[in-house]
């Protein structure tokens, strides 16, 4: 799955490790049965509920159980949209059609009656140690994500939609585990989160703590913070209504 460029979030990762000389290998997953916990870092794109259906599906028959091991064993994990859906119990779409999750976190979505449309700017859960804290995005859902009480959002919305509109919550922060709504890509114009991901990737491989050469962010913060003016200028905005 690869709405609004998600790909771009595994080309700044890969980039961004080979411009401090760290080789990365890239494989692609498909349908059927896949070993996922060779990987340092696992990404999922967003895709929409058609796409959704066979995706969940797949992961339930061929590959939950790999994936239960990778999160286990520490491997940083980026999921975007559908993709963060799918770590949850379920998600239940605009039919009235549940579809089964991972059920690796403990949060259940499903189809709103309106889609949130815009740039989005989060502060950022303090314990990633992001400078800055914040964190931009461009978000086109329907779906309403709830967290189940033990699970604390990836942070708190200051201009945007969010999870579900409500609680002010965008996305989830759990372990080495980030789900959220943000495309854009969301990586290229928020580098901290990039390196908070490649490090603990680095982690999972090494087994000890990486740390990584600064480099330098003068475009990637310039296009950061233009994005979260953009965002701000919408604040107060309504969700779009969907046509029928």
């Amino acid at each position: 799955m690869n709405l609004y460029g998600d790909i771009g979030n595994i080309r700044v990762l890969r980039q961004r490790l080979l411009w401090r000389g760290i080789d990365a290998e890239v494989t692609g997953v498909s349908l059927g049965a896949a070993e996922l916990d060779g990987f340092d870092l696992i990404f999922f794109g967003g895709g929409q509920d058609r796409d959704q259906t066979r995706i969940h599906r797949d992961f339930a028959d061929h590959k939950r159980n790999s994936l239960q091991r990778a999160v286990a064993d520490g491997a940083a994990v980026l999921a975007v949209c559908g993709g963060y859906q799918l770590l949850g119990h379920s998600y239940v779409d605009a039919n009235g059609v549940e579809m089964e999750g991972l059920g690796l976190l403990d949060l259940r979505s499903s189809a709103g009656r309106d889609r949130w449309i815009g740039n989005v700017v989060i502060e950022a859960d303090a314990s990633l140690g992001l400078t800055p804290r914040t964190l931009v995005g461009f978000e086109n859902h329907g779906g309403r994500t709830v967290l189940g009480p033990g699970l604390r959002p990836l942070g708190r919305v200051l201009a945007g939609g969010g999870n579900n509109g409500g609680d002010h919550g965008e996305g989830v922060l759990s372990g080495t585990m980030i789900g959220t709504y943000l495309h854009g890509s969301v990586l290229p114009k928020n580098p901290a989160l990039a390196d908070w991901l490649l490090r603990t990737a680095l982690a999972h491989r090494d087994g000890e703590d990486v740390a990584l050469a600064p480099l330098d962010d003068t475009v990637e913060m310039a296009a950061h913070h233009v994005a979260a003016e953009l965002a701000r200028a919408e604040r107060g905005r309504t969700a779009v209504a969907k046509h029928r």
